[in-house]
């Protein structure tokens, strides 16, 4: 992904992304699928959210595609000596503090780049049940661009990456199809089970969005 500014990139974010991208190898973590070559913006569903660490595999996943990965973060993190490391890295500030809600800021963000893969970590945090929060797809749908599901083996380390998905409006239809395809690669995993039970409750109308 191409920088917005024309600055040099800062040494530090140079070195982690080696750091990340040797860790990576290191660990020997492979890809199964691939990132889309041919949409250049679109949206990163990523799941189990289980460790501290998924960070760090997802980008170097996504750095060994040659794509540049972004993340949202508190416009508080851009600040002083921070800022730039923190844009190099990818990252793009949100500020919530502003009645724009973070969907339409993430819509602009889109509107605006030539390229955006935009990294969400679905299931919110590391110790959710499974369930997943709405905004990625809210973000999605709002900006127009595709959703791609990737999913972390830690077994097998593997980071797979799954086929564009297109909003088409009926959340909890599209919400089925990213569970299954997710319960494909991980069958055994319990909170895709719980995934694929949010979504059904949805269709039949017993859960809120």
């Amino acid at each position: 992904m191409r920088h917005n500014e024309t600055r040099n990139v800062t040494l530090l974010s140079r070195l982690v992304n080696r750091i990340i991208l040797f860790i990576y190898r290191w660990k020997g973590w492979r890809i199964e699928g691939a990132l889309p070559k041919h949409i250049k913006k679109y949206v990163i569903a990523g799941a189990p959210h289980t460790s501290n660490w998924d960070f760090v595999f997802f980008s170097g996943a996504t750095k060994h595609e040659q794509v540049q990965p972004n993340f949202m973060g508190k416009h508080t993190l851009f600040q002083g000596m921070m800022k730039n490391f923190m844009l190099d890295m990818g990252g793009i500030s949100v500020d919530r503090t502003k009645r724009a809600d973070t969907v339409e800021q993430m819509r602009r963000e889109f509107e605006k780049r030539e390229e955006l893969a935009l990294v969400i970590a679905v299931e919110g945090t590391r110790t959710s049940d499974g369930k997943w929060k709405s905004g990625f797809y809210n973000i999605a749908k709002a900006a127009g661009v595709p959703i791609v599901p990737a999913y972390a083996d830690n077994e097998k380390m593997i980071i797979g990456f799954g086929e564009p998905l297109f909003p088409s409006g009926n959340y909890g239809e599209d919400l089925l199809k990213l569970a299954e395809w997710f319960r494909s690669k991980l069958p055994d995993c319990e909170r895709f089970k719980v995934l694929e039970k949010q979504a059904r409750d949805l269709i039949a109308g017993r859960n809120d969005i």
